[in-house]
Formats: structure tokens, C-alpha cells, sequence
């Protein structure tokens, strides 16, 4: 079989203007960016306003391993077995990241026959959206240090009289605005800023920071839950960056820089339109990392897509524990469309490697015996999927279990689990899908079960309500969500959520980020564990997002590069083609 990009490249595709009208948009709704890709204004969802909603699809997965389990090839190659079954249909993604393309993980555009395409510009830059919040970011976290310069350069009397502007005070051990980079880059998580020459003060005054990854930034999390650029403007001026000597909350707006930062993002608040291999159309808007973020495309992409298409299909990052819940319990609160049905990605191997019985690292060749049938191994894993079945029936979303087939799986194996499926539940639906090696041909059975489930009525349900305090909003997602026995937070995490509390942030939505590759908190730990216990070892305020955003374990928000990193395959052939990109 050929390799994903010289399947993308020998693929015929429509121009992004035709790939436009079919799907619904007039000329002025985009500006296009090259042949395959352009802008959708938002005055598209303006004219669509008062058009019905389509039924909204969320692809999630059992815990995910080393190995990947093809939850974007599932997303994409559904939406191209529901175009070839004639239904009008949109699928929604979110931007990949350079830490992960030069990292560990490569690209994130599908794979084998079922891609968005071209896949190395949807890969590399795209049209400049995470850059542009990269950029809006560091102005802020410019502005902060610029500001303590001032102020204590010239006193804060003197400031005032100077400038005009009253001193803002800023607590130089108490600035929570890091700075950020979309590259994955271990020695900045902590850095010292501010340092000078002997007897200068020019540079600055010195003080400890450090740098996350573009997409952890609360502003990847607003453009992601903006329903427009006011809504967009309205939340960056919400960002609290720093505290005060007196310890009040500075925002970007007591700052006076959230209009230029909204200003920057101007143009990566519309989502870009791109098409899979079979052309069903593509809006690609935010950013990764359920784990570390909340890890789910754009409310203003689906509004698009479900005003336009009978379906649209978006993914959550990683299990249902983390971006389906974070679909459910922080996005679906933040517009008025909810989830119609759930897709539950699983693989024979995913299922192997979930039973505690293999050992995977990242990067590490897959051992042949995992493809050999294994009913002890599978029957162990099963344990996981029967755990996510139950998790999204908790919401009250109807499931539908995508087997997806590599072409090393026994028939055999994948028989046993669609009986043990059908048997342990009699209300979620199973297929096998192989759009990877058949594109939507090989996913026709998987879309026909998706359409039946969602002609099923949906009592949406969260785990919580904005009413509750954020430590039962805490317990909820832990103990009702994750099964844990109890949660505990660290002394500095009880300080934090004592000082939210009393500056009125209870009504926040809470945003976990723990290890993706378990249920716990542990990576380590396998299967459909219980009893365990969630530690929370800090809380961050992102009230412009709307929630708070709490550490569990040893999850970090600026991933490291590992010993062998995918950038080592990428290079230029002598046409000036990208190479090594997967």
C-alpha cells in the first residue's frame, strides 16, 4: 500500500472554491488561501441563522496507546461513508500542532484512503492560526513584563504622573501569564526572564517564568468556545494574567492589550475549509491536546457545519474520559447544540495493549504476538471498552462502536468482539470500519449504524451543573466521571480554589489535564481500573475560557522531545517535495 502522503498526492481533488458552493457557501462567505484551502467568514452563520441544526457526531475512543487507534481516519473516513449513503455532511477537526508533527505522534490528517487533504499543509501551518495565537499570547506576556519595568523603574508615583495611568502593582511572583512556543522544547519549562548585565536594569527586572505549548494557552481554549469575534474580544478581556502587590486579579483588559491581542487573532477566529480525499468538506479550527487543553474543535466550525449538512462529525481528543467529557461537560454548556450520537473508536491491538499484559513506549516497534489472536489479552482490554460504552451512556448519548480493521486483525478476533459488544450491551450499536485502506467504501456499515443512532431520542445530561461549587464540579468529573473513590488536592490547590471561590469564579466549568493514557491519573495503570484516587496538584484561573483548569498527577503543559523525533524523517527531495511526513 502506498504511504499516506503519496496516496494524498495522487489524489484528485476539487478545487476549494467548488469544494464551497457544493457545500453550501457563496463566494463572498470565503477568501481562499491557495487552491485547496480558504477562510470562511462568519457572516455565514449570520445567513444561516434560522436554518435547522444537522445532527452533530462526536468520535471518541477507548484510552489510547503508543499505538493509535485511528480516531481521526474514523472521523474522516464516516464522513465519507455517509457521503457515499447521500446524506450532506461536514466533518470538523481541529489544527495540529508542530510539537506533536516534529515530536512523536507526525501528522494528524487521517491516514491510508480516509485523509483531509493536502496533508502537508493541513500539517505544517495551515493557514497560521496556532501562530497567531502564539503570537497574541506572548504580546500579553510582553505587555506584563513591560509594565513591572515601568512602574518599578520609575516608581509607581511617577508612573502615574508620566502616563497617565494608574500603576497596575504587579506582583513579580505572582504573574501566572507563562509564555508560549508551538514546538515541543523541555528546557523552557522554566526559565528566568528579566536577567541583566552587572549594574544595567535595561532588560528588565528579573523574575522566574517558563513556556507551555501554543495549544495549552487559554487563548486556544477561547477561540475554541467563542461564538463569535465580540464573544472572542469579550473573553480575552477576561484573562487574569497577574495579581497585584495587594493581591487583586490584573486582567489582559486592566493591561490594556486585549484589544491588540484580539486583534491578532482577527483572522484565526474563522475556521478554514479544506476536503477529505472523497471531497466532503472540511472545516479544520482550534487546537490539540485533551489532555493538557479541552481538546475539541470549534463551537463556531459546528455551527457552520450543522447549519450547512444533516451531519457533521467532529472528534474529541484521546478516551471519552477526557475529550468526550470535556464535549459534554465544558463545550456542549457553552452553545445550544449537544452531542447526537457518540462513535467509540476501538482496535483489536488498542484493546491488547489496554489489558496490563504488553508493555508499549512510544516510538518502540509493535511486537508480532500482538497480532496473533489472543482471546485472554482481548478479553482483559475489553475491560476498557465496556468501560467507555458506560461512560457515554452516563451523558445520555447514544453509542455506536467503530472497530477499526487493520489488515493484520483475525476475523476471528473481531467476530468475538462484536459478540461481546452486542452482549454486553443491547442498546449500542457496532461495524467494523476500514476506511483506512478502503476510504468511505469501507465505512458504509459504520455510517448506516450512526444514522439509525441517531434517530435515537437524546436525554443529554452533564456531570454537573454551573449552579455547584467548583470542588463538586472537581468531584463529579472524578468520581462520577473517572470512577475514582475520592480526589485530593494539594495545599497549594486548596489555597487556589479558596482564592477562586472568594473572588467569584464558582460558576466556572472545570477542565482536567491528567495522563491520556489511562482512566487514572497514573499512566501506568491499565484497563477499567476503581478505588483510585485523583491528585490535584494546582488549579489555574482561565476565566476568559470559563473554567478552571486543574493539574492532575505528573501531566505537563510543555511536552518534551523523545530520543528519536519525527523531525529526523522529515525533509526536502529535490523537487522541493515534502518527504518523511506521515
Amino acid at each position: 500500500m502506498l504511504s499516506d502522503i503519496e496516496i494524498c498526492r495522487s489524489a484528485s481533488l476539487s478545487a476549494i472554491t467548488d469544494v464551497a458552493k457544493d457545500a453550501g457557501l457563496l463566494d463572498h462567505e470565503i477568501l481562499p488561501q491557495g487552491v485547496h484551502k480558504a477562510k470562511v467568514s462568519l457572516k455565514a452563520i449570520e445567513r444561516l441563522r434560522d436554518n435547522l441544526n444537522g445532527k452533530l457526531i462526536v468520535v471518541t475512543a477507548i484510552t489510547p496507546t503508543p499505538l493509535g487507534e485511528g480516531k481521526t481516519v474514523t472521523t474522516v473516513g464516516l464522513s465519507q461513508g455517509l457521503k457515499k449513503l447521500g446524506e450532506s455532511v461536514f466533518a470538523c477537526i481541529r489544527q495540529p500542532s508542530m510539537g506533536p508533527v516534529f515530536g512523536v505522534k507526525g501528522g494528524a490528517a487521517g491516514g491510508g484512503y480516509a485523509q483531509v487533504a493536502p496533508m502537508e499543509e493541513l500539517n505544517l501551518h495551515l493557514t497560521g492560526d496556532i501562530h497567531a495565537v502564539t503570537a497574541a499570547h506572548n504580546l500579553a506576556a510582553a505587555a506584563i513584563d513591560a509594565r513591572i519595568y515601568h512602574e518599578q523603574r520609575l516608581g509607581y508615583d511617577n508612573f502615574e504622573s508620566r502616563t497617565g495611568l494608574s500603576a497596575l502593582k504587579i506582583d513579580v511572583k505572582n504573574v501566572v501569564w507563562k509564555r508560549v512556543i508551538d514546538h515541543n522544547d523541555r528546557s523552557l519549562r522554566m526559565v528566568t526572564v528579566g536577567k541583566n548585565e552587572v549594574n544595567k536594569t535595561i532588560n528588565g527586572v528579573e523574575r522566574e517564568d517558563g513556556f507551555d505549548i501554543s495549544a495549552a494557552s487559554e487563548l486556544m481554549a477561547i477561540l475554541a468556545l467563542s461564538e463569535s469575534l465580540n464573544d472572542l474580544r469579550a473573553r480575552i478581556g477576561k484573562i487574569v494574567v497577574a495579581y497585584s502587590i495587594e493581591g487583586q486579579p490584573i486582567t489582559t483588559e486592566d493591561l490594556q492589550v486585549a484589544g491588540a491581542m484580539a486583534v491578532s487573532m482577527k483572522d484565526a477566529v474563522e475556521p478554514t475549509l479544506m476536503q477529505t480525499l472523497e471531497g466532503v468538506p472540511t472545516l479544520i479550527h482550534a487546537g490539540p491536546f485533551a489532555n493538557i487543553a479541552h481538546g475539541n474543535s470549534s463551537i463556531i466550525a459546528d455551527k457552520i457545519a450543522t447549519k450547512l449538512a444533516s451531519y457533521t462529525v467532529t472528534e474529541g481528543g484521546f478516551g471519552s474520559d477526557m475529550g468526550f467529557e470535556k464535549a459534554c461537560n465544558i463545550k456542549a454548556a457553552a452553545t445550544d447544540k449537544k452531542p447526537d450520537c457518540a462513535v467509540i473508536v476501538a482496535t483489536l491491538r488498542g484493546l491488547k495493549a489496554n489489558s496490563g499484559l504488553y508493555d508499549f513506549k512510544p516510538g518502540a516497534p509493535i511486537p508480532d504476538s500482538l497480532f496473533e489472536d489472543d482471546e485472554q489479552a482481548l478479553k482483559a482490554g475489553f475491560e476498557n471498552l465496556k468501560w467507555h460504552i458506560n461512560n457515554v451512556a452516563k451523558y445520555g448519548v447514544p453509542a455506536v462502536v467503530a472497530i477499526n480493521r487493520f489488515p493484520q486483525d483475525s476475523q476471528q478476533e473481531l467476530d468475538l468482539l462484536t459478540q461481546w459488544i452486542k452482549q454486553f450491551d443491547g442498546n449500542c450499536r457496532v461495524a467494523t470500519s476500514e476506511g483506512f485502506s478502503l476510504g468511505g467504501d469501507g465505512t458504509i456499515d459504520l455510517a448506516k449504524e450512526v444514522i439509525a443512532a441517531c434517530q435515537t431520542p437524546v436525554n443529554f445530561k452533564p456531570l454537573y451543573t454551573a449552579e455547584q461549587s467548583v470542588k463538586e464540579k472537581l468531584m463529579a468529573v472524578c468520581e462520577a466521571g473517572y470512577g475514582a473513590a475520592n480526589v485530593s488536592l494539594s495545599y497549594q490547590a486548596q489555597k487556589q480554589l479558596e482564592l477562586y471561590e472568594t473572588q467569584g469564579f464558582n460558576h466556572l466549568a472545570v477542565c482536567l489535564a491528567k495522563t491520556p493514557l489511562s482512566i487514572t491519573t497514573d499512566g501506568s495503570i491499565k484497563g477499567a481500573p476503581v478505588g483510585f484516587e485523583v491528585v490535584i496538584r494546582e488549579l489555574k484561573l482561565c476565566a476568559g475560557a470559563g473554567f478552571i483548569y486543574a493539574l492532575c498527577g505528573n501531566v505537563m503543559t510543555m511536552p518534551g522531545l523523545p530520543d528519536k523525533p519525527a523531525f529526523m524523517s522529515l525533509d526536502l527531495d529535490d523537487e522541493g517535495n515534502i518527504i518523511g511526513l506521515s
